[in-house]
């Protein structure tokens, strides 16, 4: 279940347990409205530690280089001219 089910889970619970006033034989609306709420609220916080372990850290690039291939000196007897 994703965050908008979790969302709708909530907003489902807090309609049935703060804007009816339904009277069902063997059924308290208002509990039911209660473990929606709470059974939202457990998947918002499961989601929301589970989405924080997907975040990858990359670290920032180096730059690598490599002095055989480049060499810092330039006189003429490292490049092979004057061999």
């Amino acid at each position: 279940m994703g965050l908008g089910g979790c969302i709708i889970l909530i907003a489902a619970g807090a309609i049935l347990t703060f804007a009816t006033d339904w009277d069902m034989e063997g059924v308290n609306l208002d509990l039911v409205g209660i473990i929606l709420m709470i059974v939202g609220l457990i998947g918002v916080t499961t989601f929301s530690s589970i989405a924080r372990r997907r975040r990858v850290v990359v670290p920032p690039a180096t730059t690598v280089i490599d002095e055989e291939r480049h060499p810092s000196r330039r006189d003429g007897y490292n490049d092979g001219y004057g061999v």
